[in-house]
C-alpha cells in the first residue's frame, strides 16, 4: 500500500520535518566552525524543502523571508547559532575541571598546516561576543541565572535578526 504525503495536513508535515530532518541535518552543529558555504547549503536544502511541503514552485517566486514566515520557521542561521549558544550555555554549568569546560578555552600549540582554515569555533563565537559586548567573564556569570541567560540569548536571536532586515 502506498501512501501519498498529499492526505496529510501540512502542520503534520512541519512537525516530521523539524523533528526529522532537521534534528538529523544538524546533529552535532553546536560545535561545527560554520562556513558561509557550509551555512547556505543547509539554508537552501531548508528553503528547498519548505517550499516542497508548501507546495511554492517557480512559477510562483516568493522570498525566502516570506516563506520562512508563512511557514511560521526560523532560518537555518537562527537556528545554528540558538542551538550553539545552548551548548555553550550547558558546558559553563559544568565544574571547572570538567574536560569539555577545559577544552573551551583551550589552544593547541604550534602552528596551523598549510590549507587548514584560520577561523576556528572559538574564534567564531568571540566574535559573536564582541558584536554584543561581551566577554567570556560576563557569559559566565549569566550562564548562573537561567533568566539572565535567556534575556541574553532573547537578545542575541533579536540583534541577528534586525541585522538580517
Amino acid at each position: 500500500m502506498e501512501v501519498s504525503l498529499q492526505q496529510y495536513r501540512i502542520k503534520t508535515k512541519f512537525r516530521l520535518y523539524q523533528s526529522c530532518v532537521v534534528s538529523t541535518l544538524l546533529y552535532g552543529s553546536e560545535y561545527w566552525r560554520m562556513t558561509v558555504s557550509n551555512l547556505t547549503k543547509r539554508s537552501l536544502f531548508h528553503t528547498k524543502n519548505l517550499r516542497r511541503i508548501k507546495r511554492v514552485f517557480w512559477r510562483n517566486t516568493k522570498s525566502n523571508k516570506e516563506l520562512l514566515a508563512q511557514c511560521h520557521q526560523e532560518s537555518m542561521e537562527t537556528i545554528l547559532v540558538r542551538r550553539r549558544w545552548r551548548w555553550i550555555e550547558h558546558v559553563l554549568r559544568r565544574e571547572p575541571e570538567n574536560i569539555t569546560r577545559v577544552a573551551l578555552h583551550w589552544t593547541p600549540e604550534g602552528k596551523r598546516q598549510r590549507g587548514r582554515p584560520k577561523n576556528t569555533w572559538r574564534i567564531t563565537v568571540e566574535e559573536e561576543l564582541k558584536t554584543l559586548k561581551h566577554n567570556w567573564g560576563t557569559i559566565r556569570k549569566q550562564t548562573l541565572s537561567k533568566q539572565q541567560w535567556r534575556t541574553f540569548v532573547a537578545a542575541l536571536h533579536a540583534r541577528r535578526h534586525k541585522d538580517s532586515k
